[in-house]
This record gives C-alpha cells, sequence and structure tokens, in this order.
C-alpha cells in the first residue's frame, strides 16, 4: 500500500516550524539539508538563501512530515492558504487531545476538539505558522478505510 507523507512550503520558517512539531511529536529529523548544501557553479545560492531549509523530514508513525523554505528569488508562499489540511488519526482520546493542545498552541482554533456528531471525536485549528490540521479520534476505526 502506498504511503501519502505531506510536504510544506515556508517562507523562511520551516526550521522554527519543525522544532516546534518535534516538541508535539517527538522523534528526530530524519534529514535536514540546507540550501548552502547544494551551492555549486550550476547551482549557485543566494546568501540570503544559504541557511535556509531546501529539505528537511520528521518522521511521525509510519509516515513523514516533510517541508522546505521557498527561496526568495521564486515569491512569497502563501502560508495561510485554506484548501490544504494535515490530518491527523490519533489512537485514543488522550492522544488526540496531546496533539491537538501541542499543536493549537498560539495558533487559532477553527473546531474544538470535542465529540463529533458523526462518532469521532475531532478538532480543527490553523497553527500558529499558518498551517491548518485537523486531529481525529474514531474508536471504530480499525486501520483500514
Amino acid at each position: 500500500m502506498a504511503v501519502i507523507n505531506p510536504h510544506i512550503n515556508f517562507n523562511g520558517n520551516a526550521e522554527e516550524a519543525f522544532n516546534f512539531y518535534k516538541s508535539v511529536f517527538g522523534g528526530e529529523f530524519a534529514k535536514v539539508m540546507r540550501f548552502k548544501d547544494l551551492s555549486s557553479p550550476e547551482f549557485p545560492v543566494a546568501e540570503n538563501d544559504a541557511h535556509k531549509i531546501m529539505h528537511i523530514a520528521l518522521p511521525i508513525g509510519k509516515n513523514i512530515l516533510m517541508a522546505n523554505d521557498v527561496p526568495e528569488s521564486m515569491g512569497k508562499t502563501n502560508e495561510n492558504e485554506n484548501r490544504s489540511k494535515i490530518s491527523i488519526s490519533a489512537e485514543s482520546r488522550d492522544e488526540a487531545d496531546k496533539l491537538f493542545n501541542g499543536l493549537s498552541a498560539g495558533g487559532q482554533i477553527e473546531g474544538p476538539i470535542g465529540d463529533s456528531p458523526w462518532g469521532s471525536y475531532f478538532g480543527c485549528f490553523r497553527d500558529k505558522y499558518g498551517i491548518e490540521w485537523i486531529v481525529d479520534f474514531d474508536p471504530n476505526y480499525k486501520g483500514e478505510i
């Protein structure tokens, strides 16, 4: 079965955001590359982009959350877009509460976590970096759709 791994673009604060995510999920980064690591005569990197994140990966369970900073030369990315969300399926109400409370700290809660009309324990928010998350615990979910 294929695995889906979310990838997020940031405007220069990917490392800060991922240190925050690591503080909530735990674990260690699988990879951290900066644009300066790829600099060459064929791929020159502007000084103001040299220390920005070219690729960062945080394993979470069987998945990997990945991101990069968008170099200024490529224009600004919209961190407050509202079409995509990262959905977390928690293994318990306690885990759902821990993740919801941790990730939403400093952000904007859009739907407080609680019992939903469809039978799961659900909440949604935009974190302090503008990324939208859904946290859900469905006691009837057995790991398959």
